[in-house]
């Protein structure tokens, strides 16, 4: 089970035609954190000529988005289109504009919010959130340098490391990535190392 969203709050801007326009996009949950995100930018850009904005949420499987003054068709669902095609999900962007005094256009405004929404996609940096096995992994002091090199060349990802009596990683992984783990793990330690499962967590992972 997996999706795509993006990993942090983040944003970018450009000029066009004396335009500013500034694309911002956050990860999030629920209807209630989007709408809290749009009242602080058009709080934060009161003076702004438009904040148009779209968001997606795989909750209830929302779509909205609003134009916020421009000629309809022409900026909200350019932001919410660029968001389908990559993809993302549980994400909000907004897209503010300072008019610059030329004229886009109808087909010049498209392009401007869907490269808006783009930049700002960029900023916050997709990612692909799935469902990985949380382990640990517990070996003795002689084995685990090479219980540490196997892991990542597994394809997991180390979380943190115990030293106690015995050494214990916490780690997470693809779950069709478990059965070679456990056999590099066998082979390298003569099967002296344990691997508890923790549960399941959705984590970031690379897009690919």
């Amino acid at each position: 089970m997996e999706y795509i969203t993006v990993r942090a709050e983040g944003s970018d801007q450009f000029i066009e035609k004396k335009s500013r326009f500034i694309g911002s996009c956050k990860p999030v949950k629920t209807e209630e954190e989007a709408l809290e995100f749009i009242a602080g930018l058009k709080t934060k850009y009161w003076d702004a000529n438009h904040n148009v904005y779209a968001y997606i949420l795989r909750e209830g499987n929302i779509q909205r988005f609003s134009d916020d003054g421009e000629p309809q068709g022409t900026a909200g669902i350019p932001v919410i289109d660029t968001m389908k095609k990559s993809g993302v999900t549980d994400a909000v962007i907004v897209a503010t504009r300072y008019f610059g005094g030329i004229l886009l256009g109808g087909g010049g405004l498209i392009r401007a919010y869907s490269h808006t929404a783009s930049i700002a996609l960029g900023a916050a940096e997709r990612v692909r959130m799935k469902q990985c096995l949380k382990l640990g992994i517990s070996c003795s002091y002689d084995s685990y340098g090479r219980v540490q090199a196997i892991v990542p060349e597994c394809g997991g990802i180390v979380d943190g490391t115990e030293f106690t009596d015995k050494v214990t990683i916490s780690m997470h992984m693809e779950p069709e990535l478990l059965e070679g783990l456990m056999r590099r793990l066998a082979d390298a330690t003569a099967g002296r190392a344990a691997l508890e499962r923790a549960g399941e967590e959705f984590y970031p992972l690379p897009v690919e």
